[in-house]
This record gives structure tokens, C-alpha cells and sequence, in this order.
């Protein structure tokens, strides 16, 4: 189930009040220590003790899934990789929202995946999420960056360092800030 921001005309996150919950802030504390002390220094061989913390706080991983030491996610239940997808080292997964990753999918070393934003015209800035969905056979490059309420289509490519606000057909292949297609990603059979 997804969690919801607080109402910040109540909350006053501005003045200091939380955005979130309070159960939701102690899961993320306890997480934060948990992947910290017992994963953040592990290496690649070591997929199955990650695997086993991740769903223990709530994850759900398909067969092969893998969250890199380094990466950083931010609310395990909120985070669902299908068979063989990866979220690879120093990968920010901001995931206020739920963020899906199909089937082979993968999120190479440092992008950043972010569900939340701020509603600018608010007058208390609130806090609004949207769920991330990566289709299968698609690849984020290395320190790109994809927003909240982004679909990448299946096999759709997003560039090293591009931006992403909108989603991305499948199979096409998307570069720069903001991210433009360039080009169709065809397979050699």
C-alpha cells in the first residue's frame, strides 16, 4: 500500500514538521541503520544477504533481483524488481512513491530515481508523489535522472546524465537534459 505525504497546512514542514508519518519515519529510521550496519559495505557476491534485508523491510524482488551495497533506497515496501533486475552502486531510489522495475531492467551506477516533488504553487510547498515504472529490457545509464510519474517503456534507453520528466516510449532511445529521442534501439538478432 502506498504511503501519502502529510498535509503541510498541518504538518508545517517548512518550520521544521514532518512531511511523513510517524511509523513511516521510525520503518525508514530502523531501515536507514539495518541497510547501513549489515549491507552498505557488502559486495556483488553477496546479493542473497541484501536480498533477504530488502524483503525483510518489505520489498519485493523477482528471481535475480539486485540492489548494489552502495545503492540507497529510501522505503523498501514501495520497491518492486522483477527477475533479473538490478539497481546498481551508489543508484538513489527516492521511492515515496512505488517504483517498479521489469523484468532485466537496470538502473545503472549512480542515477537517481525520484518520486516525489513539491507542488510550487502551494502556499505550504506540499509534498506530492507519483509511482516510477521501468518496463522490462530498459536501461537508466549512469548518473541520469528520472522524475516522479515517469513509464519507460520496454527496452527504452535513457542516456548517461539525461533528465526525464515525461516517459519514454519503448524502445527508443533518449539522451540530454531534457531527455529527446534520438533514435530507435533495435536489437541484432
Amino acid at each position: 500500500m502506498a504511503i501519502q505525504p502529510l498535509d503541510a497546512s498541518r504538518s508545517n514542514p517548512s518550520e521544521g514538521g514532518p512531511s511523513f508519518s510517524l511509523s513511516n519515519r521510525l520503518l525508514r529510521g530502523a531501515w536507514n541503520l539495518t541497510w547501513l550496519v549489515f549491507a552498505s559495505w557488502t559486495p556483488t557476491p553477496l546479493k542473497p544477504w541484501r536480498r533477504f534485508l530488502l524483503k525483510l523491510f518489505g520489498a519485493r524482488l523477482g528471481v535475480g533481483a539486485d540492489v548494489r551495497g552502495s545503492a540507497r533506497v529510501w522505503y523498501p515496501p514501495h520497491l518492486h524488481l522483477e527477475d533479473r533486475a538490478v539497481l546498481a552502486q551508489h543508484v538513489n531510489c527516492y521511492n515515496m512513491a512505488p517504483i517498479h522495475l521489469g523484468p532485466d531492467a537496470l538502473v545503472s551506477q549512480g542515477a537517481h530515481l525520484c518520486a516525489g516533488t513539491h507542488d510550487i504553487t502551494s502556499p505550504v510547498f506540499q509534498l506530492t508523489t507519483r509511482p516510477i515504472t521501468i518496463g522490462a529490457r530498459a536501461w537508466i545509464a549512469a548518473g541520469a535522472f528520472v522524475g516522479p510519474g515517469v513509464v519507460v517503456g520496454e527496452g527504452a534507453v535513457l542516456g548517461a546524465c539525461a533528465v526525464t520528466f515525461k516517459s519514454l516510449e519503448p524502445w527508443g532511445v533518449y539522451a540530454g537534459n531534457p531527455a529527446q529521442r534520438i533514435k530507435t534501439r533495435v536489437l541484432r538478432t
